[in-house]
């Protein structure tokens, strides 16, 4: 009888023993929404695999949306209907929007009581775009800038120089002037020296490197600021690529194929991206490529493009999912996506690591993600911001195409949105 009571004692001190262990234990079911490509889309499942590993009794859902458009669209109309995934990943530009509409809480109590999250392991450039009313909103998975992807065998072709680390304004211009082309003597370019998008957020750089701003004042703006002389000095140079020196696209010519497909069919020798450009590549390009630094003139500037976990306030479990961006962040999650080459690691150690500096994947310069980070800036954190945004890169795709001049593209920019500053 002693035997067989010390037994049953043994085994209720086991399932004591093993209940407690799974007290503050994530479980349940948790959503987690993402937008991107297929090769995207691999990278975060694979993330969520390996964290399942880890919480076997959490189920995670990936729901993907592929185009931003949409994913944005399909976010706003979840918090409405109170059925939001329990993470979701949102740009520092649109993040502002949904913090001060309640519908992301802040995580700095999560971040306070965490073993995995620390803010003095992370890129700061990134971190801090997160923060809102002195808040932390998310928590960046990346610290991306726009950079030039070039095509090497191009400038082989017309015995061009690779860009340098320190190229300016005018070599990037004579580089740009020696790769365009009419190939079939017709008289119409047929290979471009460069593309880039006409808008806010590939313009913001150029205005920096002239010494100009982008609004006038970093906490709480009233204005844009890109009708004062060094913004218009940048827009006479940045509009000038296409209506002056002709080595991009006219907007006929975008239109019938854009910059991006052109330069992955390799008729395109510099394109203006992020680093979200680097799967595709890999997958898809036909040649030789790498990435430089924006051309500086005098200042050095490139723009932050950063995503962060964000966690929505009407999610229905909570505490799996900031598991689940704990995990994310780790060194363990972050190496994992960073695999898939899509992101700059917003974390320090992981984005010095061969993850993501591996000499055996492409682009070869790897390194200048990095040494860009000091000259990041930041766009507004401001809740219309997007808004704004829109509406000015309307007006500077018109003096981009030679609709109006620089001066009324500009100074249309400011006056169309200044409404937009006067916050209810």
């Amino acid at each position: 009888m002693k035997i067989r009571a010390l037994l049953l004692f043994s085994i209720m001190m086991l399932a004591v023993l093993l209940s407690s262990c799974q007290v503050g234990q994530p479980k349940g079911s948790i959503s987690f929404m993402v937008s991107g490509s297929p090769a995207e889309l691999a990278a975060y499942q694979k993330m969520v695999d390996a964290f399942q590993v880890k919480n076997p009794v959490v189920k995670v859902e990936v729901i993907h949306i592929p185009n931003d458009g949409d994913y944005l669209k399909r976010f706003v109309a979840d918090v409405a209907a109170g059925a939001p995934a329990d993470v979701v990943m949102l740009n520092y530009r649109r993040q502002t929007a949904f913090a001060y509409s309640g519908a992301i809480e802040a995580l700095d109590g999560r971040i306070a009581s965490s073993k995995q999250i620390n803010p003095a392991d992370f890129y700061p450039q990134a971190f801090d775009a997160f923060k809102w009313n002195e808040k932390q909103m998310c928590i960046p998975q990346n610290v991306s800038s726009l950079v030039i992807y070039y095509n090497k065998d191009l400038f082989k072709q017309a015995n061009v120089p690779v860009p340098a680390a320190d190229w300016n304004w005018g070599t990037f211009l004579a580089a740009a002037k020696a790769l365009s082309k009419d190939t079939n003597g017709d008289g119409v370019n047929d290979q471009f020296g460069v593309g880039v998008d006409a808008e806010l957020i590939r313009f913001a750089p150029f205005v920096w490197q002239a010494e100009g701003e982008v609004v006038d004042g970093d906490i709480t703006p009233e204005t844009l600021f890109i009708n004062q002389p060094e913004a218009k000095e940048a827009g006479d140079f940045f509009f000038g690529l296409q209506t002056r020196e002709h080595v991009a696209p006219n907007q006929e010519e975008e239109a019938a194929q854009d910059s991006q497909s052109r330069f992955l069919n390799g008729t395109l020798a510099m394109y203006f991206n992020s680093r979200r450009m680097v799967p595709t590549l890999r997958e898809a390009a036909k040649f030789d490529w790498d990435v430089a630094a924006l051309p500086r003139y005098k200042a050095a500037a490139t723009v932050l493009h950063s995503d962060g976990y964000c966690l929505p306030s009407g999610g229905k479990n909570k505490d799996a999912a900031w598991a689940l961006i704990e995990f994310a962040n780790s060194v363990e999650g972050q190496t994992i996506v960073a695999g898939s080459g899509r992101t700059v690691p917003s974390r320090i150690a992981v984005a010095n690591s061969v993850a993501f500096l591996d000499p055996a994947a492409k682009p070869s310069s790897n390194q200048v993600f990095l040494d860009v980070i000091p000259t990041i800036r930041v766009m507004p954190l401001f809740r219309n911001w997007i808004e704004v945004e829109d509406m000015a890169s309307e007006e500077i795709a018109r003096g981009y195409y030679g609709q109006v001049s620089t001066t009324e593209a500009l100074d249309a920019a400011v006056k169309r949105t200044l409404e937009i500053f006067i916050e209810p």
